[in-house]
């Protein structure tokens, strides 16, 4: 398994992680107004997600200029 296969599939489990972070808040939301660090549940996968989906935005511009630069 190469580095861009294990970003990917971390992507797909994170996405997973932050949609249930977000369901779990909108259900501690129903109860009242929940402490502030039950937020951090979608918020902290959510700043993954950004991380690995600009990784793989940026990942087909940089392996083009590599393969012009070689060939």
């Amino acid at each position: 398994m190469n580095f861009n296969t294990l970003i990917r599939q971390t992507h797909r489990w994170l996405s997973i992680v932050f949609t249930a972070g977000v369901v779990g808040y909108m259900i501690v939301m129903t109860k009242g107004q929940p402490p502030a660090w039950v937020g951090l549940f979608a918020l902290v996968p959510l700043i993954l997600l950004l991380v690995s989906g600009l990784y793989m935005f940026v990942l087909p511009y940089v392996t083009k200029g590599r393969r012009r630069a070689e060939g």
